[in-house]
């Protein structure tokens, strides 16, 4: 069984891997002050355009309206935010769109790499990409637990597993309850 759960941890390990890569690096990054950048441009929407955004059509409305303004654009859905709204994901080019006491207005927004990163770290991303970073996030509760429980089935691995697995509580609490 111990052959087993090694093999397994080390196959889901490497699944795993790209997609800790890309926590590791974005998060680091924001965290030194590397945030990324975002190119903002205004669009021009034709005379009186309008969106309701509590309408329960707003998708529709949404594609119609940029149809009427010739405007190109690919989303998979829609945030909104009460006053205005992003067409996600966020993690490529997206447009936006506010109500302003002017009226209704739209910007097309293009992310650098690090911001395209950090968009998907925080969820923001495809759909498709979304639901990956759903299963590695099971499939990391399964990789941590058994590998805890490869330590505990080892006999010479079993005092340092439980000393690692006491030392690491220990910090996660105080720095998540006094912090």
């Amino acid at each position: 069984m111990r052959k087993t759960l090694v093999n397994l941890h080390l196959l889901l390990a490497g699944f795993m891997a790209p997609a800790f890569l890309l926590l590791a690096i974005s998060g680091g990054l924001y965290l030194v002050g590397n945030k990324g950048k975002t190119e903002t441009t205004p669009i021009a929407l034709p005379a009186g355009a309008a969106l309701d955004f509590g309408s329960e059509t707003l998708e529709a409305d949404v594609r119609a309206l940029l149809g009427t303004a010739g405007i190109e654009h690919r989303f998979e859905y829609i945030r909104n935010r009460g006053t205005r709204i992003e067409l996600r994901p966020t993690s490529r080019t997206y447009l936006e769109f506010a109500q302003t006491p002017d009226g209704l207005t739209a910007t097309r927004h293009d992310p650098d790499f690090q911001k395209s990163m950090i968009e998907l770290h925080k969820g923001h991303g495809p759909t498709l990409f979304k639901t990956y970073q759903k299963v590695v996030a099971v499939t990391l509760i399964g990789v941590v637990l058994g590998g805890v429980l490869v330590g505990l089935l080892a006999r010479a691995y079993r005092r340092k597993t439980l000393v690692a697995l006491a030392v690491g509580t220990i910090v996660f609490l105080l720095l998540a309850l006094v912090a």
